[in-house]
């Protein structure tokens, strides 16, 4: 979202994901992904789920 400038509310709408969902994710506080609702993210930013995901290291998560 950081790339390519969108409202939560307006990509709940073109995704048809929960804005609840969607702010969980953007702030980093999800535990895990429903792959139906990775693959929606994908179709609306054209691109990979790499792309969409960071891995951190221990230190990093503290």
């Amino acid at each position: 979202m950081a790339k390519k400038p969108t409202k939560i509310s307006e990509l709940s709408k073109e995704t048809g994901i929960s804005r609840t969902t969607l702010t969980t994710l953007y702030y980093e506080r999800s535990a895990g992904i429903q792959y139906r609702t990775l693959l929606n993210l994908c179709l609306a930013f054209n691109c990979q789920p790499g792309d969409l995901f960071k891995v951190k290291s221990e230190e990093e998560n503290e």
